[in-house]
């Protein structure tokens, strides 16, 4: 007698993921990071007049940015959804998911929330006021840094948990989750101290690639053992 093999209903989270790392880095590399124009993309570390100058002069740039890391926020959080839906589809039964669907939509709400304080950034008007504009920098930097990496890492740790006790990951997957969702929650720590701001890309960066290999690795079907007797 064949065994019936049950799908997973919903869309493709891998396409989802690359989706979602297209869209983040087209804002931030071929927008901001690869514009070529001076002066260039502030860092937090920079003074109030540096931060303005740039906001007053790149508008555009800003808005684009913002408009794509906006739009971003749609396949991440279709993502998180779907990844927990997934886990609950082939019978995880612990907390794991719903810990990962806790870090994923915050961090999905924080990404989008960075991206439209952004825009009002590169509204027409709002750089002449140095003062206004340092606040709102500050105020994307931490949501869009800290608010994102940390979230996100546990998110990474959720699934990853989860895929261990299940065995719906390879090892090496697993480990490199968990190992992000460490860098994620160490980022924490550069609110108080600044040189550990090397965790949040540590844990953006290579985390996109871990979403698209989780996307494509996580199992679809599921195949009920037969009954005895």
């Amino acid at each position: 007698m064949a065994l019936t093999e049950y799908r997973h209903k919903g869309p493709p989270i891998g396409i989802l993921a690359i989706i979602f790392t297209l869209l983040f880095n087209t804002g931030l590399f071929f927008v901001i990071s690869l514009s070529g124009h001076q002066p260039y993309f502030p860092g937090p570390w920079e003074s109030a007049e540096t931060i303005a100058t740039y906001f007053r002069q790149h508008p555009q740039d800003v808005l684009l940015c913002a408009f794509f890391q906006f739009g971003s926020a749609i396949p991440l959080g279709l993502y998180v959804v779907n990844v927990v839906s997934r886990l609950r589809f082939l019978g995880v039964k612990a907390a794991g998911p719903y810990i990962a669907l806790f870090g994923g939509l915050l961090t999905t709400f924080d990404l989008a929330l960075s991206a439209l304080f952004e825009w009002v950034m590169a509204y027409p008007g709002m750089a002449g006021d140095t003062a206004v504009i340092r606040a709102l920098y500050y105020i994307v930097f931490s949501v869009g840094g800290v608010g994102y990496s940390v979230p996100l890492g546990i998110f990474f740790a959720g699934v990853s948990v989860s895929s261990t006790f299940a065995r719906l990951l390879p090892k090496w997957l697993i480990v490199f989750g968990i190992l992000l969702a460490v860098c994620g929650e160490l980022s924490w720590f550069s609110l108080i101290f600044p040189k550990l701001l090397f965790f949040i890309p540590l844990t953006r960066f290579p985390g996109f690639v871990w979403l698209i290999m989780a996307g494509f690795t996580l199992p679809r079907s599921i195949t009920p053992p037969p009954l005895n007797g």
